[in-house]
């Protein structure tokens, strides 16, 4: 067999098309393609009727080639059904890196393929790229609940990472950029479904998606009790965005869990970051990593939420937090 040669991503899909940690793979992939001086490609594994759409869109992102399997038991997202399918696109590609998102779907693939494969993976990674001295892939990931960081070396042929969502800058789509299309016949016939799925409820959300939005304004213990996140919600409203919480004020009940932003809840790259009453654990930080700026108001002035702002007020929130609603709302009068 030919020596293992560019980057491959796993393609992912969402119930509206190809889902966001796929042009955060394309970002990160690019780059390290670029440091490899070879090519980045794409694995695409759907029935015949999503594909065309998901190869479109990927093409959009830069890659220069894809790898298609269609098969009827990949119209969904059945592990065994893609863990068979992306095991045989591998083996064909032949890659020397395979980067996947560490998410739901990611968590089943990664560890599983990695095994297949007799191959390292990197978890969770926040830095990916390639050491030139060991000729090898070298990773930066969260560790001790996000209390530090591990530089590790997957040193496999290929290589697998699974990178943590918000991580990583997403590729702009480029009109009319396409890629060479190369179809995989991959044999599933044969694999009978372990589990399945029975029935799936959908939650009903308005506005921004917490993941999605540029602005996020966030509410921790320090808060007291779910009265204030009303606020939080107007806060939040005024300035177009969504509204996140720290791990403790769900636990109390006060917010339902998809609200969690952290270790164990979601990772959000926001450009404005408004942490009310949040002390700043390690686990929350990991949550936020992605962030660009951060606004602290804590009354305790020594929380350590304080290290991680760009701006801090020490106050109460109850003052603080009004007054500040009542300037944006003046401001958005004007």
């Amino acid at each position: 067999m030919a020596d293992p040669q560019g980057v491959l991503i796993v393609v992912e899909r969402s119930d509206t098309g190809m889902a966001p940690i796929t042009a955060e793979l394309a970002g990160a992939g690019a780059q390290l393609a670029k440091a490899l001086g070879q090519d980045l490609s794409a694995a695409v594994c759907s029935d015949s009727a999503s594909s065309p759409g998901l190869v479109q869109a990927v093409g959009r992102l830069g890659v220069k080639r894809v790898f298609v399997a269609e098969h009827a038991a990949l119209a969904g997202f059945q592990i065994e059904a893609h863990l068979a399918a992306l095991e045989q696109v591998i083996k064909q590609a032949n890659p020397r890196v395979v980067l996947l998102g560490k998410t739901v779907q990611g968590r089943d693939l990664g560890p599983r393929l990695a095994f297949r494969l007799g191959c390292g993976l990197a978890q969770d990674c926040v830095e990916i790229g390639w050491d030139q001295g060991r000729n090898t892939l070298q990773a930066v990931r969260p560790v001790y609940g996000g209390a530090s960081q591990a530089r590790v070396l997957v040193v496999t042929s290929p290589a697998f990472a699974a990178l943590r969502p918000k991580a990583f800058e997403p590729v702009p789509e480029t009109a009319g950029a396409t890629a060479e299309v190369v179809k995989v016949a991959v044999s599933l016939d044969s694999i009978g479904p372990v589990a399945k799925l029975v029935n799936r409820t959908k939650q009903e959300a308005a506005g921004v998606r917490l993941e999605d939005a540029r602005t996020v304004v966030s509410g921790g213990r320090g808060l007291g009790g779910p009265e204030p996140f009303k606020v939080l919600h107007e806060l939040a409203t005024a300035l177009g965005g969504a509204v996140g919480a720290s791990r403790a004020a769900c636990d109390a009940g006060w917010v339902p869990y998809p609200y969690q932003i952290g270790l164990t809840g979601k990772s959000i790259g926001a450009d404005l970051y408004i942490a009310i009453g949040i002390s700043g654990a390690s686990q929350h930080l990991a949550g936020i990593s992605g962030v660009k700026n951060i606004v602290a108001i804590n009354k305790d002035g020594e929380a350590n939420i304080f290290k991680e702002a760009r701006y801090g007020v020490v106050g109460d929130w109850s003052k603080v937090v009004p007054a500040f609603l009542q300037a944006v709302k003046e401001m958005a009068s004007r």
